[in-house]
């Protein structure tokens, strides 16, 4: 039962039922450039979002908030909500495709209440989405370069792991086995790896592997929990979302947490940031910007109702 309660956390409205009686979030979002080393406030409002995209044309950024997915201009302007057709009970798992073409969104089911999140696509401008998974509950990661494999994180016999399946639907393909949590695959630009986070060790650290699941390789080491490597475009380097605390296998709302960058070939490991208040939600999926030099992502504050 504990696996299978993690794995709620990723609803928005879960997390919302996080927050303490009498509060409220404030949502924070910022983009980190580089070169300067420094972050850039663009948005903050009274209300929770959660995990943002950058376009595939570098134009606006891509969040989720209350099931919708919005677009926020990068000086934080709202740029209207983008037309997913029934699909509404989108949560912080969703992406672009390589190509910019198509848009992956992982999502409850309009006639179910409450629960479930299954993966569907839709081209990048919006429409009316296509179903791929039939299991629930299915997270989206991340897409092979070539736009043909989609890979996710997926509880099945009550161990979460890593699954591998067509873009177009078909034969669910398991990638790892190991006892404990495995989430976060994401595949490296090049294609050689998928890269994830996994408590194998009894810490949650960040490994990859080969697209085919073989020859795991550990990449952090310290004693912190660390989560959800995105792979710089460059594919040199990958931001990480570190827990100050350990957090076993969970990544709530609500910790204080650091983003550090990872060296892909040294796996030396820098700070970013400084401490702040976050965890799910503030950099879910990968939200680099096309030329690798920003990327995006959400802090939160609390505030009395």
């Amino acid at each position: 039962m504990k696996r299978l309660f993690l794995v709620f956390f990723c609803i928005s409205n879960v997390i919302l039922a996080q927050v303490p009686e009498g509060k409220q979030v404030i949502s924070s979002l910022y983009i980190y450039d580089i070169k300067s080393a420094k972050s850039k406030l663009i948005l903050k409002e009274d209300r929770h979002f959660e995990a943002p995209n950058w376009s595939p044309d570098g134009t606006f950024l891509l969040i989720n908030s209350k099931g919708k997915l919005e677009k926020i201009g990068l000086d934080g302007k709202n740029l209207g909500t983008l037309n997913t057709g029934n699909i509404q009970k989108a949560n912080n798992d969703h992406g672009y495709s390589f190509d910019g073409k198509t848009l992956f969104i992982s999502s409850g089911k309009p006639d179910l209440q409450r629960g479930g999140s299954y993966i569907y696509k839709v081209g990048s401008e919006g429409g009316n989405p296509t179903l791929i998974t039939p299991l629930s509950p299915s997270y989206w990661h991340g897409v092979s370069p070539d736009g043909k494999d989609i890979v996710y994180c997926a509880p099945r016999n009550e161990n979460f792991d890593i699954y591998k399946m067509d873009v177009n639907g078909g034969e669910e393909i398991r990638l790892t086995a190991e006892e404990g949590l495995d989430d976060g695959p994401e595949y490296s630009p090049d294609g050689n790896y998928i890269y994830f986070n996994s408590y194998r060790s009894g810490m949650m650290q960040i490994w990859r592997m080969k697209p085919d699941g073989s020859n795991p390789e550990q990449m952090t080491f310290d004693n912190h929990s660390n989560w959800f490597a995105h792979i710089s475009p460059n594919n040199k380097v990958a931001t990480i979302i570190t827990y100050i605390e350990d957090q076993k296998e969970g990544h709530p709302f609500g910790r204080q947490v650091k983003l550090r960058l990872l060296d892909l070939e040294t796996k030396d490991v820098k700070d970013l940031t400084e401490e702040f208040y976050g965890g799910q939600g503030t950099i879910n999926v990968p939200s680099w910007n096309p030329e690798g030099t920003k990327f995006a992502y959400v802090r939160y504050a609390l505030k009395d109702l």
